[in-house]
Protein backbone atom coordinates (compact mmCIF):
# COMPACT_ATOMS: atom_id res chain seq x y z
CA UNK A 1 0.00 0.00 0.00
CA UNK A 2 3.09 2.54 1.12
CA UNK A 3 4.36 1.64 -2.29
CA UNK A 4 1.69 2.06 -4.12
CA UNK A 5 0.87 5.54 -2.45
CA UNK A 6 4.88 6.87 -3.20
CA UNK A 7 4.36 5.64 -6.98
CA UNK A 8 1.39 7.81 -7.36
CA UNK A 9 3.50 10.89 -6.00
CA UNK A 10 6.08 10.39 -7.97
CA UNK A 11 4.24 10.36 -11.14
CA UNK A 12 1.74 13.18 -10.39
CA UNK A 13 3.79 15.73 -7.98
CA UNK A 14 7.32 17.11 -7.69
CA UNK A 15 8.88 18.99 -5.30
CA UNK A 16 10.12 22.46 -6.09
CA UNK A 17 13.62 22.72 -4.57
CA UNK A 18 13.73 26.39 -4.40
CA UNK A 19 9.99 27.01 -2.59
CA UNK A 20 10.07 23.58 -1.05
CA UNK A 21 5.96 23.29 -2.04
CA UNK A 22 4.12 20.65 -3.90
CA UNK A 23 3.20 21.27 -7.47
CA UNK A 24 1.13 19.17 -9.52
CA UNK A 25 2.62 18.16 -12.84
CA UNK A 26 0.73 19.00 -15.89
CA UNK A 27 -0.93 15.80 -17.55
CA UNK A 28 0.91 14.39 -20.67
CA UNK A 29 -2.36 15.54 -22.75
CA UNK A 30 -2.02 18.74 -20.92
CA UNK A 31 1.54 19.27 -22.91
CA UNK A 32 0.78 17.88 -26.01
CA UNK A 33 -1.94 20.45 -26.47
CA UNK A 34 -0.11 23.18 -25.05
CA UNK A 35 2.64 22.14 -27.67
CA UNK A 36 0.29 21.76 -30.20
CA UNK A 37 -0.90 25.07 -29.58
CA UNK A 38 2.57 26.52 -29.52
CA UNK A 39 3.14 24.39 -33.10
CA UNK A 40 0.37 26.05 -34.69
CA UNK A 41 1.19 29.58 -33.34
CA UNK A 42 4.63 29.42 -34.87
CA UNK A 43 2.99 29.17 -38.33
CA UNK A 44 4.81 28.39 -41.74
CA UNK A 45 7.88 29.17 -39.88
CA UNK A 46 7.64 26.08 -37.47
CA UNK A 47 9.73 26.02 -34.44
CA UNK A 48 13.06 23.80 -33.73
CA UNK A 49 11.83 21.04 -31.45
CA UNK A 50 14.54 21.55 -28.52
CA UNK A 51 12.56 25.43 -28.41
CA UNK A 52 9.11 23.74 -28.06
CA UNK A 53 10.51 21.63 -24.88
CA UNK A 54 11.81 24.44 -23.71
CA UNK A 55 8.94 26.68 -23.37
CA UNK A 56 6.86 23.64 -21.93
CA UNK A 57 9.69 23.08 -19.65
CA UNK A 58 9.80 19.70 -20.08
CA UNK A 59 12.98 18.08 -20.44
CA UNK A 60 14.30 17.06 -23.80
CA UNK A 61 13.25 13.17 -23.55
CA UNK A 62 9.72 14.41 -22.98
CA UNK A 63 9.94 17.11 -25.57
CA UNK A 64 10.56 14.16 -28.18
CA UNK A 65 8.32 12.57 -27.38
CA UNK A 66 5.45 14.88 -27.29
CA UNK A 67 6.61 15.56 -30.81
CA UNK A 68 6.78 11.87 -31.95
CA UNK A 69 3.06 11.42 -30.83
CA UNK A 70 1.93 14.83 -32.14
CA UNK A 71 3.69 13.36 -35.50
CA UNK A 72 2.01 10.08 -35.18
CA UNK A 73 -1.30 11.70 -34.84
CA UNK A 74 -0.50 13.42 -38.06
CA UNK A 75 -0.88 16.94 -36.40
CA UNK A 76 2.83 17.77 -37.16
CA UNK A 77 5.13 17.06 -39.46
CA UNK A 78 8.91 17.10 -38.09
CA UNK A 79 11.84 18.23 -40.47
CA UNK A 80 15.61 17.40 -39.97
CA UNK A 81 17.91 20.40 -40.02
CA UNK A 82 21.64 20.90 -38.91
CA UNK A 83 21.36 23.70 -36.30
CA UNK A 84 24.71 24.84 -34.90
CA UNK A 85 26.37 21.73 -36.17
CA UNK A 86 23.77 19.29 -33.98
CA UNK A 87 20.99 17.71 -36.37
CA UNK A 88 17.69 18.47 -34.66
CA UNK A 89 14.01 18.51 -36.09
CA UNK A 90 11.94 21.44 -37.29
CA UNK A 91 8.42 21.06 -36.02
CA UNK A 92 5.68 22.20 -38.61
CA UNK A 93 2.03 22.24 -37.90
CA UNK A 94 -0.03 20.15 -40.35
CA UNK A 95 -2.83 22.53 -40.43
CA UNK A 96 -3.39 26.38 -39.66
CA UNK A 97 -6.53 27.83 -38.46
CA UNK A 98 -7.82 30.29 -40.95
CA UNK A 99 -7.77 33.89 -39.86
CA UNK A 100 -9.88 36.87 -41.27
CA UNK A 101 -6.62 38.44 -42.45
CA UNK A 102 -7.04 35.60 -44.84
CA UNK A 103 -9.27 37.32 -46.57
CA UNK A 104 -9.41 40.66 -45.94
CA UNK A 105 -8.53 41.83 -49.51
CA UNK A 106 -11.07 39.76 -51.09
CA UNK A 107 -12.23 41.55 -54.02
CA UNK A 108 -16.16 40.36 -53.41
CA UNK A 109 -16.09 41.86 -49.69
CA UNK A 110 -16.56 45.48 -50.75
CA UNK A 111 -17.75 44.33 -54.70
CA UNK A 112 -20.81 46.38 -55.79
CA UNK A 113 -22.66 43.40 -57.62
CA UNK A 114 -22.03 41.18 -54.36
CA UNK A 115 -25.56 40.86 -53.98
CA UNK A 116 -26.40 40.20 -57.50
CA UNK A 117 -23.68 37.89 -57.75
CA UNK A 118 -24.84 33.98 -57.64
CA UNK A 119 -23.39 31.22 -59.68
CA UNK A 120 -26.48 30.89 -61.80
CA UNK A 121 -27.11 34.25 -62.44
CA UNK A 122 -25.47 37.27 -64.78
CA UNK A 123 -23.10 38.44 -62.42
CA UNK A 124 -21.31 35.34 -60.81
CA UNK A 125 -18.09 33.97 -59.48
CA UNK A 126 -17.27 31.98 -62.02
CA UNK A 127 -16.61 34.32 -64.54
CA UNK A 128 -15.28 37.41 -62.32
CA UNK A 129 -11.87 38.70 -62.99
CA UNK A 130 -11.15 40.16 -59.92
CA UNK A 131 -11.96 37.56 -58.18
CA UNK A 132 -10.20 35.18 -60.31
CA UNK A 133 -7.40 37.71 -60.09
CA UNK A 134 -7.18 37.41 -56.10
CA UNK A 135 -7.11 33.81 -56.21
CA UNK A 136 -4.24 33.19 -58.27
CA UNK A 137 -2.63 36.24 -55.95
CA UNK A 138 -3.38 34.36 -53.15
CA UNK A 139 -2.26 31.35 -54.39
CA UNK A 140 1.44 32.64 -55.38
CA UNK A 141 1.35 34.21 -51.64
CA UNK A 142 1.25 37.77 -52.79
CA UNK A 143 -0.45 40.52 -51.66
CA UNK A 144 -3.48 41.46 -54.46
CA UNK A 145 -3.73 45.23 -53.47
CA UNK A 146 -3.83 46.06 -57.37
CA UNK A 147 -7.20 45.24 -57.91
CA UNK A 148 -9.90 48.55 -58.06
CA UNK A 149 -12.96 47.03 -56.83
CA UNK A 150 -16.76 48.25 -58.50
CA UNK A 151 -15.32 48.16 -61.84
CA UNK A 152 -17.12 45.01 -63.33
Amino acid sequence: MILNIHLFILNHVYINMDDLELVKMPKRNDLEQRALQFVINTGFEGVLQSELWRHLGASSREGSRIALKLEEKGLVRREKELRDGRWTYRLYPKRIPASIDSIADCPCLMCPDNPRCDPSGPVSPQDCDKLTEWLLAVSRNEPNTSIALGDS
